[in-house]
């Protein structure tokens, strides 16, 4: 890694494997994909090989596109109707909330197929280079560490549903899973060496498609071997969107996220100065509060997610976000791999799942983007935290842009989210002169501490500049590789050059 490069991603193995791809030659893009692979060992409660995602790509001298690898409705040629899946109840703090899991749940696959996808299209490095070493910590094991470990504690009803999840992520006993707990997976291993050595290209693998079906349907599921076979990454051109003088690229439909984002933002950007405020203070948080409302009317999830930023020392811009939704505890037969439940999240479904055309892409909050400002640096960012990405990303562009804050600032300022119920949740941070504004004109709740809630947005820009975001454990690195892990949570070390194994 050398001039400008840098990374922020969501985990320090996750960052890792981006920053050795680099400092191998490779570019942004083979630091990518080499991410991607290795989130799915280390990062299991946000992403998988049988998620989805999108990856908007930004060659140094070319045109920007974003890859649309997200999942597809599945039951293209089958008899059997789309379903949400089965109802499981997790326990929050302060509340308790329904998820659907199980084989109906599970939406057709996207990860696997992007990564190859963009390697192909783009990688420089043999892609051998990029897999091997998610298949050494999934052999091994690897250490989650105390971000993944509490969500993987949250979804335990769901990530040891089936005996598999149950050897990965069950406590010892009797207690619960625990930070310094290894995730060993020998058959996602060998999955990951099949990929490396290109002897396993896809689910739809003629000796491998009618095992991971006839999986599914035993557990009710419509998909068919058909959708594995028609699906495809599709190329878009990325949705540009004017903020001031700066000029935003981010997620195009039929996906939501970055509309959403950019009208937030043309909203704000449109009031006049001492109506949209500055960050932090009443007129920006009531501002704010009252465009967020009317985006919550129209929101969609997808739950768990996870992403990276990279910026190359050519110039190359690699932006990518993924998700496996809330995980659907069901394991694709002979690979190991956790799929999704996207077609379990009813947020995403308004007509019912069963009202979902077959074959088409499902829609989704991601926005994996590029922020333009003239004379300034380029930010490479996006963010997880389903529904709050808008929110998330909204309010640091607003900063970046209209405040003109520095990126730490901006990304580390307190934030608000207006959820379902119109209540402005608030981290802790803001003045109380603010607080009290904003309560003269809705319904607020503040939160005693900073939360994964929030959102997680990790970004670098064109100068070097790089974050991870703390709220969901992110790390970050400039060309030294030195992690700067601002949470101090997201592994039993940030060291870059670990093993990434534990002890039992």
């Amino acid at each position: 890694m050398h001039g400008n490069a840098a990374v922020a991603a969501g985990h320090p193995l996750t960052l890792r494997a981006a920053h050795e791809a680099l400092a191998a030659g490779g570019n942004a893009f083979d630091a990518a994909v080499a991410a991607g692979f290795t989130a799915a060992v280390a990062e299991p409660t946000l992403s998988s090989l049988a998620g989805g995602g999108f990856l908007l790509a930004v060659p140094a001298g070319d045109e920007p596109v974003v890859h649309d690898f997200f999942v597809d409705v599945p039951g293209l040629g089958a008899e059997a109707a789309v379903t949400h899946g089965d109802p499981v109840t997790i326990r929050f703090q302060g509340a308790e909330q329904v998820f659907h899991v199980g084989p109906g749940s599970v939406a057709v696959p996207g990860c696997l197929a992007g990564y190859l996808h963009v390697h192909e299209r783009h990688g420089r490095l043999p892609l051998a280079d990029l897999v091997r070493s998610a298949a050494r910590l999934a052999r091994d094991g690897v250490i989650l560490g105390r971000g993944q470990a509490d969500v993987v504690r949250l979804l335990d009803p769901i990530m040891t549903r089936e005996p598999a999840g149950r050897a990965r992520f069950a406590g010892r006993d009797g207690q619960p899973f625990r930070d310094d707990q290894p995730v060993i997976d020998d058959e996602l291993a060998a999955f990951l060496d099949d990929v490396a050595d290109g002897r396993r290209t896809s689910f739809a693998d003629p000796d491998l498609a009618e095992e991971v079906i006839a999986g599914l349907a035993a557990g009710g599921s419509c998909m068919s071997v058909t959708d594995l076979t028609s699906y495809r990454v599709i190329e878009r051109e990325p949705l540009e969107v004017r903020v001031g003088d700066a000029t935003l690229l981010t997620n195009p439909a039929p996906s939501f996220g970055g509309g959403l984002i950019a009208t937030a933002l043309t909203e704000l950007a449109a009031l006049p100065e001492d109506a949209r405020g500055r960050c932090g203070d009443g007129a920006r948080l009531i501002a704010l509060a009252d465009a967020f409302e009317t985006l919550t009317a129209r929101h969609r999830r997808s739950r768990g997610t996870t992403h990276v930023s990279i910026r190359d020392a050519e110039g190359n811009v690699a932006s990518m976000t993924t998700s496996n939704g809330s995980n659907s505890g069901v394991h694709l037969a002979g690979t190991g791999v956790m799929a999704n439940n996207i077609m379990g999240e009813e947020d995403l479904h308004p007509g019912g799942a069963g009202g979902a055309l077959p074959g088409t892409r499902v829609g989704s909050m991601m926005a994996p983007s590029l922020l333009l400002r003239p004379g300034r640096p380029a930010v490479v960012l996006g963010s997880g935290g389903s529904e709050r990405i808008r929110s998330a990303l909204t309010q640091v562009i607003a900063a970046l842009v209209i405040d003109d804050l520095p990126l730490h600032e901006a990304v580390l300022a307190p934030r608000l989210h207006v959820d379902d119920a119109g209540v402005a949740q608030l981290e802790p941070g803001f003045a109380a002169d603010a607080i009290e504004a904003l309560a003269g004109r809705r319904r607020i709740n503040v939160w005693p501490t900073t939360d994964l809630y929030f959102g997680g947005v990790h970004a670098v820009d064109t100068d070097g500049a790089h974050i991870g975001d703390p709220r969901r454990g992110g790390v970050s690195a400039g060309p030294s590789g030195t992690v700067v892990d601002l949470a101090g949570s997201a592994s039993p070390s940030g060291e870059p050059d670990g093993s990434g194994k534990g002890s039992a």
